[in-house]
């Protein structure tokens, strides 16, 4: 309700003079007196005062600037030895000792397991005396092919006598080779019941314990890796592979370009690898169900923080955008599949604006299309900007993350 004080006072006023005087008054008088107040009051409180002008919106904004942004892409891929070597018995027989620590660093050569040799040791011993007696059987043939020849000269025997003895002897060498080869398969076959490691690297766990029969139909006894360099493995679109190819148009500049490239490695919680990586290979083929090539990378890991199975994302620089515009990406609002942005003019009126976005940089949206040099792109505020609202700009200030 309105207060109004023409009405308060036509209620309260009294007639002017004495009270001698107010029966001497015109009745009628007073009764005009009081509607034509009345009518004064009432037609001061019909006409309300003018609403003050709205402050104009808070706003942080930033000014558009060009710049050089290098353009990244990122595929999550996946760990892997640059060489793993499945180590199986190569004999059959209980295993009688496991001679390395699982999850440690072996050498080439370093024996992981040893089989029971007892058997083994037993063939090559007798083959050792097989050899022993095709020797001395070659060396008696010899002695007969030598004392028979002279002979023959002089008619003393027959030149048949001399064939037979010729050809004992090299029945005997034969024999020699032949007991030769089962000594060295014996050896090979006891030297096997030690399981050595083919490479150097790290030994996984074990898949086998002490006093199990195992022999070549067993299965993996245990796995070496080797894990300095470490390759990271991941895919890449069909279409990424054409465009490459057309930036690049002939094998050479691809591979040299290929070979200049430092690669990035982020780890499950991403933080980033220090040391870059090189490009290695690309798959012969496309996937036909995926649609993409299998990539490998190769990254020096000295330290051994990488291991076989880490999830990881690589990253490459692959162009330098010129005059691109960035704006933070709390900026842009998505409505229904388009992005728009609230600009401040030079009026300090707000607009709105459609605009394309490319790729995500940081904290930042690249912006393709839609924005100018120098245009003032509201950051904070955008909730309440709309378009024609007034403005009051002052620069962005993000706010510092917490240590």
């Amino acid at each position: 309700m309105v207060y109004c004080p023409f009405v308060y006072r036509a209620k309260s006023m009294r007639p002017i003079g004495s009270s001698n005087q107010r029966g001497r008054e015109n009745p009628r008088r007073g009764v005009l007196f009081v509607a034509a107040a009345l009518l004064v009051g009432v037609a001061g409180c019909d006409k309300p005062a003018a609403p003050a002008p709205a402050a104009p919106l808070q706003v942080q904004v930033v000014t558009v600037t060009p710049q050089d942004v290098p353009i990244y892409q990122q595929w999550i891929g996946s760990l892997d030895g640059s060489t793993n070597a499945q180590i199986r018995a190569q004999v059959s027989g209980y295993l009688v000792a496991q001679k390395y620590k699982e999850g440690g660093f072996v050498k080439k050569g370093d024996v992981l397991f040893q089989i029971d040799n007892r058997v083994f040791k037993a063939a090559f011993n007798q083959a050792q005396a097989q050899l022993d007696v095709a020797q001395a059987q070659l060396g008696k043939t010899d002695l007969d092919v030598k004392r028979l020849t002279p002979l023959l000269e002089t008619k003393a025997i027959s030149q048949e006598e001399l064939d037979d003895a010729n050809q004992a002897n090299l029945a005997a060498k034969a024999s020699v080779e032949a007991a030769k080869a089962t000594v060295a398969q014996n050896q090979l076959n006891l030297d096997f019941t030690d399981v050595t490691s083919l490479i150097d690297g790290i030994a996984g766990t074990a898949q086998a314990q002490i006093g199990d029969l195992v022999g070549p139909n067993s299965g993996v006894l245990t796995t070496v890796s080797t894990i300095d360099p470490i390759r990271a493995y991941f895919s890449i679109s069909e279409q990424s592979y054409l465009a490459f190819c057309r930036q690049f148009t002939n094998a050479e500049d691809r591979g040299a370009y290929r070979s200049e490239m430092q690669l990035q490695l982020i780890l499950s919680d991403g933080s980033a690898y220090p040391l870059p990586g090189t490009w290695f290979f690309t798959s012969r083929q496309v996937d036909i169900n995926t649609g993409t090539l299998q990539v490998a990378a190769l990254f020096p890991n000295p330290d051994s923080i990488l291991r076989p199975g880490q999830y990881a994302q690589v990253r490459a620089k692959t162009e330098t955008r010129h005059g691109a515009i960035l704006v933070p990406q709390r900026a842009v609002t998505e409505l229904q599949g388009s992005y728009q942005v609230a600009v401040a003019d030079a009026q300090n009126k707000a607009h709105i604006m459609t605009v394309q976005v490319g790729d995500q940089i940081g904290n930042d949206w690249l912006i393709n299309k839609g924005l100018e040099a120098g245009d003032q792109v509201i950051v904070e505020g955008t909730q309440k900007a709309r378009e024609g609202t007034a403005v009051a700009p002052q620069p962005y200030a993000p706010e510092a993350k917490a240590p």
